[in-house]
């Protein structure tokens, strides 16, 4: 088992454990990862980033933590492979986006 997969099973165990999977459809939990990805925008809401790193770094990590539990949710309930994923979509992007020579950057 991987790591992604492991947190996984944990973020849904303690989901399971509170009976909350009756309000883990992929609807909901799009729009819920999308709330919390504003929450963690609303931590360098007037301040620079390095302000923000300084002075929020936990409201950062606790932020990003529940973007992060709610992308696992939306993974778990949409049947989605994240390994996977992530692995597919850096192939798309390596292809749209190569690598540029430092010849080619002048």
């Amino acid at each position: 088992m991987n790591e992604v997969q492991r947190l996984m099973d944990e973020v849904i165990k303690f989901r399971d454990e509170r009976d909350w999977a009756f309000h883990h459809n992929p609807k909901d939990l799009a729009l819920s990862l999308s709330l919390e990805a504003s929450e963690l925008l609303e931590v360098f809401q007037w301040v620079s980033s390095e302000e923000a790193l300084e002075t929020k770094k936990t409201e950062m990590e606790e932020e990003l933590a529940d973007v992060l539990i709610y992308a696992l949710t939306f993974a778990h309930a949409a049947g989605i492979d994240v390994s996977r994923a992530i692995e597919d979509k850096l192939v798309k992007n390596a292809v749209k986006y190569p690598v540029l020579s430092t010849e080619d950057s002048r």
